[in-house]
């Protein structure tokens, strides 16, 4: 037998022995079988559809035109007003995922739709329809649109806390708009962090490739279950090199239904400053070799943590028995929690492990000392002001860059670029819109300025 033959051999024995629809054998034209994804396709293939958006969006201009000497100069009397500058209607396209057949449901990122006045869906079928924006999910890049429609095929949600590294997966989507494409690969790694892409990281890292156009569409395992929305790709000179991020299912799902439930999503916290554990914490904390986890750096006055009696300096390994890593995973897996639900934290406490059970709250209630509300403002911390007209700061880190640049404890935030703010929630929003810089207004003793930290 040559190597050829034993590899096709090898494969039919993955696929033929897995409960999947893939270990359907295939007939050849001799009547042979021989191993195939294409009753996996035929299956997923009608869930996956094709999204089109249309927006209209001024020209560029030249900024001279902003002073009305330079308008004059360009157009004479008949000036042209600044709300009558050339409009440009733009196309772009994206994918999307029917979760919902009976209600007309469609995930999909929220970069896709995102700023579009028109929203439309073809499918597998060559139907075509307009779509409504249920809700969206800036944070996690989820979307969930609706459309009116019978006789849809929706892909089952999979647990994707269930998946491993080595699985194979098959991403389905409209790559530059060429229209539906499949290609396969393996789960490369699971928990990706640190990517600057979304506020809530825990991506799913495949090889199968993932080309513009494919955000928002799937990524399904081989039983055709739903395990990840493509989101993402690091792509040199936009070329595909095998790097591609998806979203995991049980994130988008428990985005989906805030979304559906309330039209947004309403995150808690647990009132816990965190940081990652490097080598010299390691050490001095006498960890283990190699053990991993997230170490507390300050609880939050009457804040859940410090109800259920977490403390500054435990390390937390694990949430609901899944390991924690990094700042970024636990923020996704408390991020994913609705406020009210309870999670069990295993943390280790001067070498003893204990677990604990946390109420996620809601972050207006009490006082949030977080420093990944962005890496400008680390080592502040907030709290609402008694009459609810803004975010009071109540301390301030000597050396961080906040202090550098002019912030004073009982500095009243009115405003986070260019943004209202009255709460924690509406401050993270705020502070979400730019990672490079934080432009603030500030009440200081009866008068107000802006403030910018970069």
């Amino acid at each position: 037998m040559n190597v050829k033959m034993l590899r096709i051999l090898l494969l039919g024995v993955v696929l033929f022995s897995s409960p999947s629809y893939a270990a359907i054998p295939v007939l050849n034209h001799d009547g042979k079988p021989y191993p195939s994804l294409s009753p996996l396709i035929k299956k997923v293939n009608p869930a996956v559809v094709n999204i089109s958006t249309y927006s209209t969006r001024s020209e560029n201009q030249n900024p001279l035109l902003n002073d009305p000497f330079f308008r004059h100069f360009f157009y004479g009397q008949q000036q042209r007003p600044l709300d009558q500058t050339p409009k440009k209607r733009q196309r772009s396209a994206g994918s999307g995922v029917i979760v919902n057949a009976d209600d007309g449901l469609i995930m999909t990122n929220h970069h896709v739709i995102q700023g579009a006045d028109e929203v439309h869906v073809s499918l597998a079928d060559g139907r075509y329809f307009d779509a409504k924006v249920i809700g969206e999910d800036a944070d996690l890049d989820i979307a969930i649109l609706k459309i009116e429609a019978d006789k849809l095929v929706e892909l089952e949600i999979a647990d994707s806390n269930y998946l491993e590294v080595g699985d194979f997966v098959v991403a389905i989507g409209n790559p530059f708009g060429l229209g539906q494409t499949v290609t396969t690969g393996v789960v490369s790694a699971l928990g990706r962090t640190g990517l600057g892409i979304e506020g809530y990281e825990s991506f799913i890292q495949t090889d199968a490739s993932i080309n513009p156009g494919n955000s928002g569409g799937a990524l399904v395992n081989l039983a055709g279950e739903l395990v990840g929305i493509n989101t993402a790709i690091i792509a040199p000179d936009r070329g595909n090199i095998g790097i591609g991020f998806a979203i995991p299912s049980n994130m988008a799902k428990a985005s989906m239904e805030q979304i559906v439930e309330h039209g947004e999503v309403k995150r808690g916290q647990i009132g816990i400053g965190i940081q990652d554990i490097t080598p010299d914490l390691r050490k001095a904390f006498s960890l283990n070799n190699g053990q991993f986890g997230v170490l507390v750096t300050n609880v939050g006055e009457d804040s859940p943590a410090e109800k259920a009696g977490l403390k500054s300096g435990d390390i937390i390994i694990e949430v609901d028995g899944h390991s924690t890593t990094s700042t970024g995973q636990l923020r996704s897996q408390i991020g994913i929690k609705e406020i009210g639900d309870t999670i069990k934290v295993t943390l280790l406490r001067d070498g003893n492990k204990k677990n604990i059970d946390v109420k996620i709250g809601d972050a207006q209630n009490f006082l949030l000392v977080n420093d990944e509300l962005h890496d400008l403002l680390k080592g502040v911390e907030f709290d609402k002001t008694s009459e609810g007209n803004g975010i009071s700061i109540v301390k301030i880190a000597p050396n961080s860059v906040a202090a550098y640049s002019g912030l004073h404890v009982g500095d009243v935030i009115v405003a986070v670029n260019k943004q209202r703010v009255k709460d924690m929630g509406s401050l993270s929003k705020a502070l979400a819109l730019n990672k490079d810089m934080v432009l603030l207004q500030i009440n200081r003793r009866g008068g107000s300025l802006f403030i910018v930290i970069r």
